[in-house]
Parts: C-alpha cells; structure tokens; sequence
C-alpha cells in the first residue's frame, strides 16, 4: 500500500508539485603526473554556469530548485579560488596553463602558441565567439596561423593576449557580463590589451571563483534551494557492487573480462561517506538528498544510501518503466499499458509522478521526467525563450489537470546544469528567467523541492526491486558493454588488485594511504568510461582517455609499483559528431 511522508492534512498545497533539480560535476582535471590541470573546464564553467546558476536564482526569491553537487567539483573550484587569490597577491604561478597565461605574459614557444590558439577556438562558435566580432577577427587569425606552421612566426604577445582575454570574457556569465562595468569596459575596449587589463579580468574571476560555493550556502540557508550530493569522486555505485548488474537492463551486453570490482562495497561506502564529509566541509549541513552519479541506481545502491541517512534519492524515468514493468505488484500494470487521456497525458505517467521506497529501504526515489528535462537539454536551444518556456508551462498544465485528482503529484525535471545553457543565447539568461518567472507564480504549479515534497506528505508507492540502470537509457551503455569501455574497466580492476596487494603487505599507512585512497577514487569516476569509445569526438576522446590513463599511473606510484607497460598506449580514438559536442545525452534513445 502507498505511504505517507506524513499526514495529508499537512499538504501544502493542491497545486502539482514541480521540482528543476540542476547537476553540477567535473572529473578531477588535476594531474598528480604533471602537477598541473590538464583541462580548463571547472573554472571556466564556474565563472559561467554556476555563478549564472545561482544569480538568476538569486534575481528571483520566489523560484525554488534543487542543486546538486559532486564533491570532487566543490574541492576543484576551491583550489582554483586559493590559487587566483594567491596569484594576486604576490604573483604565484597558478597550475592550470591556460588560465596561467592569461594572467601573466602568454608564452612565445611554437608549441605554446598553437596550444593557446587551439585552446580559444574549442568553444561553441555561434554562440561564443560569433557574437562578439574583435573575436570573430581573433578567431579567424588563429585558424590561419593554426594551418600553416610559417605564419607562426607572426603571431605574437600581444595577439595571444588579446584572443586569451576574448576567450575568458566570451566565458564570463551573462550575469556578470550584464552588470560588471568592469567587464563592460573590457568588452568595449576591444583589443590592444595590456597588464592592466588582464589584472582587472583575473580580478573578477578570483571574485568569481570566491564567492559561488558561498552564495549557493546562502539561498539553501534561507530555504529557497536544496543542496544534495553525488558520492565523492562521481563513481557508477551500482557497477562497484556487482559488475554484472549491467545486464539487468541490457541482457546480451557483453562485459568485461573483470568478473567483480574487487572490494565494490567498501569502496562504495568510502566515496559516500568522503561525499557526505566535503559537501559538510563547504555548505556545514548534512545532505539528505542524492543524485547518485548519473542517476545510477540499483536495489543494493538504494539499501546503502538509506543507510547513510539519505532520505532522497533519484533516477531517470527508463529505470523506472523497466522496474515497474518487472516488479509491479499493485495491480497498476493497466495504467502502464493504457492508451493516452485526451489531452494528450499519458495515463502511465500518474505512476511516474510519484517517488517509491524500494524493497524496505530507508530512502525513497524520485523518477526523472524524460520528455521534459530533454526539451530543456536538447530542444529549447534554439527557440526564443518565451516561446520555449509557453511550451513547458503548457506540457506541465496538462499533467496537472490529467492529474486533478491526485493531490500530491511530483514531476521531476533532472538535467546537467552545466552544459546545455552555451548553446542557448545569451548562455540561457532569458529562458531562465522567464521558467522561473513562470513557474514560481503559476497558479496550477507548486515549485519546491524534493525534500519539501515529503515534508509536505507526498505519497510513496513502493517498488520491491528495482532494474538497474542510469537516467541515460535506463540502461549502463554508457559506461560498459563495448570493447574500449571494457578495457577501460579491466585497466581499473588491475589496478584495484595492486591498491589491495598493497594494504596486504602493509605498504601504506598514515598519509600515503591516505593519498593512494583518493588517487584510486579518482581513477573510479564515471566521465573516463563516458567518453572512451569512437562515437565520441575525437579531440574529447583523446583528452579523456589520456587523464585516465594519467590518474592510473599516478595510483600505481603511488602504491610503490611500476605502471604496466599498457597505460603508456593509447586504447581508444573518438570520430563521432554526436548532438551537444559529446557532453549530454537524452534520457531515451
């Protein structure tokens, strides 16, 4: 029978409850290797997303949403806001080359030069660089200079200074860009950058960078967002705990020649319980909320989070369907199988609408809506903003009147909050000010959060088991199941055993373990596997599939082994143009 959360006289409202939760993560871009950031990624998304992210929720008090955050992403930007800072101060190099080099003299080297100008062209171009046009002439050049190695002898400091400058104002939120005068007179200014200038821009980006963990503390403070968590350095939990559960959605698949990841649950319980420790660390609350890596859930992974005190957790809506399909018990298969109301709501989506407790665990699931949050990522793009933003309030007032009956309805609206906003103009200002506009006033729909949800007496349905799977595809094709990702799992479980040789024969204590236990959590992340195989562009596929192998290294090292000779060749090549450049998928294929 279904629960409650609590007693129905304590419902808030009979309005449909809407939750936006946005995710943010980054792998772990720092070489140990190198001593450096191999990729500009984390700051550059924080000076972008994260500061537009919380500003336009900022802007509007009313909206509501849940953020969730990877630990390894939290401890990134930190580091990147002690080095920018300490830069200022008295000059210290900062360890990330492209960043560095807009902060002081940009290298002359050949080498350096075409990095830099490859660097500043990887970017979306309708929206990055053809909008501003000192940019557009900047970017031209470097393809020229790029194509024909003699050219190179022309390029000098002042023109690298000038496309560096472009490319990290090209990078700055609309947030910032709209109310900076700071930014305002640089974009104006237009070239001829010189050591003031680039002294203001790193000022603002060591602002940037300073304050964004904090101001996201700040609105969960005052109750407006929910902070939740992924485990620590973003692993696959339920491939940890048992390898074989990939064919629990995908029965053909083919796997890898590792049986078991050895030591799965312990190193499930470290990465979250290392998760809950960080997120405690930056926001000082405990998490009651968590988007397991790539919403990837399993009966077991559901039992250990209820275990670690979540009371929340959540998923993608093919889990669900396959999970409902299998392990329904309530008589509800009609619902699953039955033909559209007519307005055009699918009735099996009331059973979507709903979180479940799984088998007797202590926390419960929410399930993603597909259809929605891909609109969002992969459609709303190229609409105008009040027309994209109509579309949404429509599709979520039909739900809302098809479920008229049902008090307490959830839809939940689940994507990458990172990604999706530079392909929309103006880095998605105007759409998301408009969805929050529309949503937190619209009288048939109640913004909240999930938390919220069950403190407002949200029914649970139960499910005994779930299929295991991820939010993409419901399935783990993503992560395992093809000949590079495979090997990319062998590699690890190679690994693992030498880690576990190494704590056998006592060979690391005290500090040194303690390093070897993060470097191996590293090396577990789930954005290696995401990228290795030929669908994916080649440039990404190349910059992923070296880290790895890097992080690999850096772990046998560290445990006092000699790397295998394998990890200093290359296994994987990308070739694909997929939709979004690679760095999103939709929910269904």
């Amino acid at each position: 029978m279904p629960e409650k959360t609590k007693s129905t006289e304590n419902l808030t409202s009979t309005r449909l409850k809407v939750v936006l939760c946005w995710h943010m993560h980054q792998p772990q871009y720092w070489s140990t290797e190198s001593g450096e950031y191999y990729l500009p990624w984390t700051y550059l998304h924080s000076i972008k997303d994260y500061v537009d992210m919380v500003a336009h929720l900022e802007a509007q008090p009313a909206a509501k949403a849940v953020i969730n955050f990877a630990p390894v992403l939290l401890e990134q930007i930190d580091d990147y806001a002690i080095q920018v800072k300490q830069f200022l101060a008295d000059g210290s190099p900062i360890k990330d080359p492209l960043l560095n080099a807009l902060a002081t003299a940009a290298p002359l080297d050949e080498k350096s030069r075409l990095s830099i100008m490859a660097a500043c062209l990887r970017v979306h171009e309708e929206r990055f660089i053809n909008r501003f046009p000192a940019y557009r002439r900047l970017a031209d050049m470097a393809q020229i200079f790029s194509n024909d190695p003699l050219m190179l002898h022309y390029v000098d400091e002042q023109y690298l200074t000038d496309l560096l400058v472009w490319y990290h104002l090209a990078w700055i939120g609309e947030t910032v860009r709209r109310k900076d005068e700071r930014i305002a007179a640089l974009i104006e200014k237009e070239f001829k950058y010189d050591d003031n200038d680039r002294h203001t821009l790193m000022s603002v980006i060591s602002e940037l960078l300073s304050g964004v963990i904090g101001r996201y503390k700040s609105l969960a403070k005052s109750g407006q967002i929910e902070l939740s968590m992924t485990p620590y350095a973003h692993p696959i939990v339920p491939l940890l705990l048992d390898i074989n559960s990939a064919t629990e959605a995908m029965p053909d698949v083919m796997l890898p020649e590792l049986d078991q990841y050895p030591g799965g649950e312990e190193r499930t319980r470290w990465h979250i319980q290392k998760g809950i420790d960080t997120f405690r660390h930056y926001f000082e609350v405990t998490p009651v909320g968590c988007w397991p890596s790539e919403g990837s859930v399993s009966t077991e992974t559901m039992k250990i989070l209820g275990e670690h005190g979540f009371q929340w957790a959540a998923s993608g809506e093919n889990v669900f369907r396959n999970s409902f399909s299998k392990f329904n018990n309530n008589g509800d298969q009609e619902e699953q199988d039955d033909n559209h109301h007519d307005n055009g709501v699918s009735k099996e989506n009331h059973v979507l609408y709903h979180p479940y407790r799984i088998g007797d665990s202590q926390s419960v699931c929410f399930f993603r809506d597909d259809g929605l949050s891909d609109l969002i990522g992969f459609t709303y793009s190229t609409w105008h903003a009040d027309d994209a933003v109509a579309n949404l309030v429509t599709n979520l007032e039909n739900i809302a009147t098809s479920m008229r009956d049902q008090a307490d309805g959830v839809v939940s609206i689940i994507l990458d909050g990172e990604n999706a906003w530079e392909h929309y103009p103006e880095n998605g200002y105007y759409f998301l000010n408009a969805l929050y506009d529309r949503l937190s006033e619209h009288p048939l729909l109640d913004l909240t959060t999930f938390s919220q949800c069950l403190a407002d007496g949200a029914t649970v349905n139960h499910l005994p088991e779930l299929v295991a799977g991820s939010w993409v595809y419901g399935s783990f094709s993503t992560w395992i199941g093809d000949r590079d990702k495979n090997r990319g799992w062998d590699m690890l479980g190679d690994a693992k055993r030498a880690f576990d040789r190494a704590i056998t024969t006592q060979r690391l204590s005290g500090e040194q373990l303690t390093k070897a236990e993060f470097q191996l959590a590293i090396c577990e992340g789930s954005d290696w596997f995401w990228w290795f195989g030929d669908y994916n562009p080649g440039d990404s596929v190349s910059d992923f599939e070296f880290l790895y192998r890097q992080h690999l290294t850096s772990l046998y090292k560290l445990i006092g082994e000699d790397p295998p000779d394998y990890l200093t060749r290359v296994f994987t090549h990308g070739g694909g143009t997929p939709q979004t450049g690679g760095v999103m998928r939709p929910g269904s294929e």
